[in-house]
């Protein structure tokens, strides 16, 4: 049976009512409460206290900064100088690579934002930077793995489809379409302030947790969901369409098919590893919302999620992942650029080859 719906005004959360005509809410500023309400315009939005996201979040922030940017830094460094030949898979992953530089650098400004205790100071305009930036890496993310993921499923388990005989201006004006549903998708981030005050702190948050019903939080909420799960089902379809492929051919003599099939299970790894996660959680608090109006019962979902969401910024530090299988050149070239890195000898050290300096021009690249 389902259970009924308990009365607002019973929740142990403090409680402030705020006049229609305010743009902002602010919270009471009481310290020992577990969590606070703002009643505003018919909506009542939760907010809570989290220490341990204040003193977790910070350091795990900062190295993904760092790890992303040393990642995301070697592979544009390949794309740019070791890229002989362009072919539509590379165009994708660059493309990927762009958009984990980019929201990389937003990530040190989210640290300081919780190292602070959820208190953000560098002005409205940032703040809805920021937040686009973010949603727009998240789903620039996922669309591109989707793409490169279709891409190799085409060569391999469709090889004559016409498809796979078009240019490289097919694959622009593909990365184009997909800018430009990205930017459409999330653009209404930049339309409207995200500012919440409490404690004599600012705020700055995209999803909040609210009872009553907003279009754009109803469209913010469904389409971090169904971002996650329609490309998802597009990536699980190809990775079963090229492991069975490669189950059923007897003779891989250059090893494609084996390649293709560790290519798309990377890409299954971060889309799991990555967005799975705080998508969940999510869901979580859709289904609680639909049983309870207080807030004191999204306390742990609040929390899941927002620690979820790091998983999220890691998708940039496991992309080099994804363009490590893409090609076994590309894989060459990063164990050669570790090996110097450990000061030991390479193949190029040697004079009688130079044979891999090149990405995606043997057989099985991009």
């Amino acid at each position: 049976m389902r259970k009924q719906r308990r009365p607002f005004l019973k929740s142990n959360c403090r409680t402030q009512v705020h006049t229609a005509g305010l743009s902002h809410l602010r919270f009471l500023d009481v310290r020992r409460a577990r969590c606070w309400i703002v009643a505003m315009e018919n909506t009542t939005c939760c907010a809570f206290e989290s220490p341990i996201l204040d003193q977790v979040l910070p350091p795990i922030l900062v190295l993904e900064f760092m790890f992303g940017l040393l990642g995301n830094f070697v592979a544009l460094s390949m794309f740019i100088f070791y890229m002989d030949a362009w072919r539509p898979n590379s165009i994708y992953l660059t493309h990927l690579a762009v958009a984990d530089s980019v929201v990389l650098f937003c990530l040190p400004f989210r640290a300081d934002y919780y190292r602070r205790g959820k208190n953000w100071i560098y002005g409205d305009a940032l703040c809805r930077i920021l937040l686009f930036l973010l949603a727009a890496n998240r789903a620039a993310g996922i669309f591109f793995l989707t793409a490169v993921a279709v891409d190799r499923y085409l060569k391999i388990v469709h090889p004559l489809n016409r498809i796979n005989r078009m240019g490289l201006s097919y694959a622009l004006w593909v990365s184009c379409g997909l800018w430009c549903l990205i930017v459409a998708m999330t653009a209404y981030l930049l339309t409207e302030e995200h500012f919440f005050f409490r404690n004599n702190r600012t705020q700055c948050e995209s999803f909040n947790i609210c009872m009553g019903s907003n279009p754009l939080s109803n469209w913010h909420n469904a389409f971090y969901v169904i971002q996650f799960f329609l490309p998802t089902s597009i990536v699980i379809f190809c990775t079963t369409c090229i492991s069975w492929q490669l189950k059923s051919k007897t003779v891989d003599t250059q090893g494609k098919i084996k390649r293709a099939v560790q290519f798309v299970f990377a890409v299954a790894l971060v889309f799991i590893t990555c967005f799975f996660p705080s998508t969940i959680s999510r869901v979580a608090v859709w289904v609680l919302k639909a049983w309870y109006n207080e807030c004191s019962y999204f306390r742990e979902a609040n929390l899941a999620f927002y620690t979820s969401v790091c998983f999220t910024y890691f998708n940039s530090v496991l992309n080099p992942l994804v363009y490590y299988f893409s090609s076994p050149a590309f894989s060459g070239t990063f164990q050669k650029l570790f090996q110097r890195l450990l000061g030991r000898k390479t193949d190029e050290d040697t004079p009688h080859t130079d044979r891999n300096r090149s990405v995606g021009t043997e057989s099985g690249g991009f």
